[in-house]
């Protein structure tokens, strides 16, 4: 038997649009990263990016579970002393809707210059509009990603 390892010439890149309305976030998150690293095709090598491009859309109608939205926070340094920046999910979710998805992706890819290439693979809208139509994205697949997947479950 024999091993094919993909080289990046060979890598055939398809377009994805997932519309994150009533989506739970991290689950959503999960199956987005897996898509950017191309772990969902049988070629996935992983030193080699093998992964697909994705277009989230509706970005600022995400949801998450528990008592998050009152509890999460961002934070980022300044590079200045004292200046660590604490954002609440709330104030994110109105100002930054893109940032919240971009961040909950890209803190399941690896943390590496490949991973930087991954992240940049991803298309982030707040509405329901993009500019990414020519390339006729198909619609991805997310099992367990909407909100009253929790409920169905109990939780």
């Amino acid at each position: 038997m024999k091993t094919t390892m993909a080289k990046p010439a060979d890598v055939e890149r398809r377009w994805f649009q997932v519309d994150a309305e009533g989506k739970v976030l991290g689950r959503m998150a999960v199956e987005i990263a897996r898509t950017l690293m191309g772990k969902h095709k049988p070629t996935y090598t992983p030193h080699i990016d093998t992964g697909d491009f994705v277009v989230v859309v509706n970005a600022e109608k995400v949801e998450v579970t528990g008592r998050k939205a009152d509890n999460k926070r961002y934070y980022h340094y300044t590079g200045y002393p004292g200046g660590l920046v604490e954002t609440p999910y709330r104030r994110m979710q109105e100002r930054k809707p893109e940032e919240i998805v971009r961040l909950a992706v890209r803190r399941m890819l690896p943390k590496t210059k490949l991973g930087r290439h991954m992240l940049a693979k991803l298309k982030v809208y707040a509405g329901t509009d993009h500019p990414h139509t020519a390339q006729q994205p198909e619609a991805l697949a997310m099992p367990g990603a909407s909100a009253d997947y929790d409920e169905r479950k109990g939780r």
